[in-house]
C-alpha cells in the first residue's frame, strides 16, 4: 500500500509544558510505569482513552513496546522525554502507550498494518489511528533528528497532525483500505488446498527438505544473522528422526543445540538463554532473557536428552543437555520466580543505559579475580585482551569440555571442576554489579509454557522438584487468574489480575494441564483441560473457517478480530489448539475434537509444507496426524511408578493414563491390573495383550 508520509515537515507552534505525571502511574506493567514520568500525556489502552479520542475527534497515537526493548528505551530518552515534542503530541493526539506483552491483541493489528505499509516491523511500534481505532500510518523507531533516510520523530508527528487537519478525507480513505488489508491477511493462509489429499509420510519428508534448505551446517540453526533459537523446528527434526531414523535430521538438531549452549546466547555463568543472537555464530546476543525462550529451549533440550540417553555414542551430548536443563531451570528458580510460585516475564538487555553491560568482561578484570586459574578459564571461554565483541568479552565455549580435555591432555573431571570453581567466583563478582531490570508481571500464556517446560524436564531427568514446581505454579495460575467462572485473565501483578485472556493463554494453559496430567494423573488437571477447551470452542472458534480467533467474542475494544496462525517466537494458539484437540480426543474419547484438529491441519497443510519454519508447531501436529497416537494405559498397584518410567522413553506421539484402581476415564475403562500393574498399548482404543514390564512393552512397540 502507498504510504501517506511525505517529506515536507510541518512546524509546531510553541505549546505549554505538560504535567510531570500521566495516567500510566496507575498501571501495573513495568513498561508502562517506565513512561509514567514522561511529559507526554500517556494513557493506557482503556475504554476511557478510546472514548476521549472519539469525543474530541482527535487521532490516536499508539506507541507499543515492552520493558526489555532496547530501542524502546532509546526512543523514550530521545523523544518522549523531550518537553517540546511531548507538548506537540499532547496538543494534537490522544497518546496511548501499550505493553505488547499485556495487550498482544492490540499489537497484532497494528504491527500487521506497519508490515503492510513498510514491509517490516519491530518495536517500538508507533501507529497513528483514526478516533475509532483504524490505522492510517505506522513505523518503528524514529530518531530525534533526520538520519539514515529516516525522518525525525518531530517531522513524523508534525506531518501526521497536518494530514489530519488538512487532508482528512485522504486519511480516512487510507485507514479504510489499510484495515481491509489487515483483515484480508487472516484468510490468505487458511484456505484448504485443492483436493482431498491425506496426511502422508511424504508430506513430512517435504517439510523436512524445506527446512533442510535453511540448515546452517557450520554454526547450527537456520539461515544467517540474526539467529533465533527456532526450538519448535528442532523438536520437529528430533521427531522426524524418531519416526524415520533420518541421521541428518538428528545431526542438525543436536548441532543447533550444541552451538547455542556453547555460544554467548547462553549465559555461561548464570544459566539461561538470551532472546536471539545478532550474529551467525551465536556469540553476541540481544541480552534480554525472556521466560518463553527458556521454556521452549528446556522442552527441546529435554526431548534431545531422551533421544541421546539411550544411545551410548551420544552420551556426551546427553550429559551436556542434562547440565543445561539444570542450569537453566536454576536460573529460572533463582531470578524469574515469584515467592508464591509463578514466573516473571523477562530481564532487560540494558544496564545503566548500556546493552549487555551486566554480562561482558575485560581480560584484566577476569585475571584479577581468578589469578593463577585465569589462563585456563580465558582460553576455554575465549577471553582476550582485545575482546571478542566491541572491545569486551562475551563468555563462550570454543570447544566442548571433552574436546578441550583431549586436545590439551587434561583429565576431564579435573577440567570441569576447575572451570566450575572459576565460574562460581566470577558469578559472585558479577552479582555485585547493577542487575538488569526485571519485568515482574506474570503472564498466563508464558507461565503455562514454563509449567510445560518443568513437566517435560521432569520426564527427562526425573527430578521430583521439577514436578513440584510445575504444580505449584499451576496452583497459582488457577487461583489468581481465574475470572470467577467467567474465564481467565491474561496478566497478574501485585495481587491484581486484568485483561481478558487471549487464545494463547487458554491454549498454552490447556497444554500444560495435559502435561501435568501425564506426570501426576491427578483427575482435576484433565477435567480442567476439557473445561477450558469447551470455553475456547464457545468463545474463540470460527465455525466457518474451522480456526480460532485470537480474542474472546465478548471483547469489544478492537476494530477487528484476528486469527494468529504463524508460529513465531512462541507457538501460535491455533497450532497449540490443534495439538490439544488431538490429545484430548484420545484421552476424553471425543472423536469430534479430532475432526476439528484434522480440519485445521487440512486448511494449513499447503502453507506448512511450503514454509515450515513459519509453522513449526503446525508441522509437529502433522507428524501426530501421520503417525497416530500410541495410547498407553497402566493399571494396578504400582501403576504410577511404571508410568513414570514410560514418560522417560523417547516416544513423542504418546498419550499416557495411569490408575491404581478403577477409573471412568475412557482410556482406562474396563482395564484391570493386579498389585504389579499391567501396561496396555492401544491404537484407536484397540489394545494389544497387556504386559507387566517396560521391556515387554518395548517389544510390543516394535511388533
Amino acid at each position: 500500500m502507498p504510504s501517506l508520509f511525505l517529506s515536507s515537515p510541518y512546524s509546531p507552534s510553541a505549546l505549554p509544558i505538560p504535567h510531570s505525571m500521566n495516567a500510566l502511574q496507575h498501571e501495573l506493567s513495568p513498561y508502562l510505569l517506565q513512561h509514567a514520568h514522561n511529559p507526554v500525556d500517556w494513557n493506557a489502552w482503556k475504554p476511557e482513552a478510546l472514548e476521549r479520542a472519539k469525543a474530541e475527534n482527535k487521532p490516536i497515537l499508539v506507541s507499543i513496546g515492552y520493558s526489555t526493548c532496547h530501542w524502546c528505551h532509546v526512543m523514550e530518552r530521545e523523544s518522549f522525554e523531550n518537553e517540546d515534542i511531548a507538548a506537540f503530541m499532547n496538543e494534537n493526539f490522544i497518546n496511548i502507550k501499550v505493553d505488547r506483552e499485556e495487550r498482544p491483541d492490540v499489537d497484532a493489528i497494528y504491527m500487521e498494518a506497519c508490515q503492510i505499509l513498510s514491509g517490516s516491523g519491530g518495536w517500538p511500534l508507533n501507529c497513528f489511528l483514526t478516533p475509532d481505532g483504524r490505522p492510517f500510518y505506522a513505523g518503528t523507531y524514529f530518531p530525534p533528528r533526520p538520519a539514515h533516510n529516516r525522518p525525525s520523530w518531530l517531522q513524523v508527528i508534525s506531518h501526521m497532525a497536518n494530514l489530519w487537519e488538512n487532508e482528512r478525507e485522504k486519511v480516512l480513505d487510507q485507514a479504510e483500505k489499510l484495515l481491509k488489508h489487515v483483515a484480508r491477511n487472516d484468510s490468505i493462509l487458511s484456505v484448504a488446498p485443492a483436493g482431498e489429499e491425506g496426511f502422508t509420510p511424504g508430506l513430512l519428508e517435504n517439510i523436512f527438505y524445506q527446512m533442510r534448505e535453511r540448515f546452517d551446517r557450520v554454526d547450527g540453526g537456520f539461515g544467517s544473522a540474526p539467529k533465533f533459537p527456532s526450538t519448535m523446528a528442532i523438536v520437529y527434526l528430533l521427531r522426524y528422526h524418531h519416526h524415520t531414523n533420518n541421521a541428518e535430521a538428528l545431526e542438525q538438531a543436536l548441532l543447533s543445540l550444541d552451538k547455542m549452549i556453547h555460544g554467548g546466547i547462553y549465559d555461561q555463568l548464570g544459566g539461561g538463554f538470551a532472546r536471539y543472537s545478532t550474529d551467525r555464530e551465536w556469540l553476541a546476543p540481544h541480552f534480554e532473557k525472556m521466560l518463553y525462550d527458556n521454556a521452549l529451549l528446556v522442552v527441546a533440550l529435554s526431548e534431545a536428552y531422551k533421544t541421546c540417553i539411550i544411545r551410548p555414542d551420544l552420551a556426551e551430548q546427553a550429559g551436556r543437555y542434562r547440565e543445561t536443563i539444570e542450569e537453566t531451570l536454576a536460573f529460572v528458580e533463582r531470578e524469574m520466580t515469584h515467592p508464591e510460585g509463578a514466573f516473571y516475564s523477562a530481564q532487560d538487555a540494558d544496564t545503566e543505559g548500556e546493552e549487555g553491560k551486566f554480562y561482558v568482561w575485560e581480560d584484566a578484570e577476569v585475571r584479577a579475580i581468578l589469578g593463577e586459574d585465569a589462563d585456563l578459564f580465558c582460553d576455554f571461554y575465549d577471553v582476550t585482551p582485545n575482546g571478542n565483541w566491541e572491545e569486551h568479552n562475551i563468555l563462550r565455549r570454543l570447544e566442548s569440555y571433552e574436546e578441550y580435555a583431549v586436545k590439551h591432555g587434561l583429565d576431564l573431571q579435573i577440567l570441569k571442576t576447575k572451570l566450575a570453581t572459576s565460574r562460581e567466583r566470577l558469578f559472585a563478582e558479577r552479582k555485585k554489579r547493577i542487575a538488569p531490570g526485571l519485568d515482574d508481571k506474570t503472564l498466563l500464556d508464558w507461565n503455562a509454557l514454563m509449567v510445560s517446560a518443568y513437566a517435560e524436564a521432569y520426564t527427562a531427568l526425573g527430578h521430583e522438584k521439577y514436578r513440584d514446581t510445575a504444580e505449584t505454579a499451576m496452583a497459582f495460575l488457577l487461583k489468581n487468574l481465574n475470572r470467577d467462572g467467567m474465564g481467565l485473565f491474561h496478566t497478574w501483578k501485585n495481587g491484581q489480575a486484568q485483561y481478558e485472556a487471549f487464545l494463547d493463554d487458554y491454549a498454552f494453559l490447556i497444554a500444560s494441564l495435559i502435561d501435568l496430567w501425564q506426570i501426576s494423573f491427578k483427575p482435576n488437571y484433565l477435567e480442567l483441560a476439557g473445561k477450558y477447551t469447551e470455553q475456547v470452542l464457545s468463545y474463540f472458534y470460527d465455525v466457518e473457517a474451522g480456526l480460532f480467533f485470537f480474542t474472546d467474542a465478548r471483547q469489544r475494544e478492537l476494530v477487528l478480530r484476528k486469527k494468529d496462525l504463524y508460529d513465531n517466537a512462541t507457538p501460535s494458539g491455533n497450532s497449540t489448539m490443534a495439538h490439544n484437540l488431538q490429545k484430548l480426543a484420545v484421552l476424553l474419547d471425543k472423536p469430534e475434537w479430532h475432526d476439528m484438529a484434522e480440519r485445521m491441519l487440512k486448511s494449513l497443510r499447503d502453507a506448512v509444507e511450503r514454509y515450515p519454519l513459519s509453522f513449526e508447531r503446525w508441522a509437529a501436529a502433522l507428524q501426530n496426524e501421520v503417525y497416530g497416537w500410541h495410547e498407553i494405559a497402566v493399571v494396578g498397584g504400582n501403576a504410577f511408578e511404571k508410568a513414570a518410567i514410560l514418560t522417560r522413553l523417547p516416544i513423542p506421539n504418546k498419550v499416557l493414563a495411569a490408575t491404581t484402581g478403577e477409573s471412568e476415564l475412557p482410556l482406562l475403562t474396563g482395564k484391570t491390573g493386579g498389585a504389579d500393574a499391567m501396561i496396555y498399548l492401544c491404537r484407536n482404543y484397540t489394545c494389544k495383550r497387556p504386559v507387566q514390564t517396560v521391556e515387554a512393552f518395548l517389544e510390543l512397540m516394535n511388533d
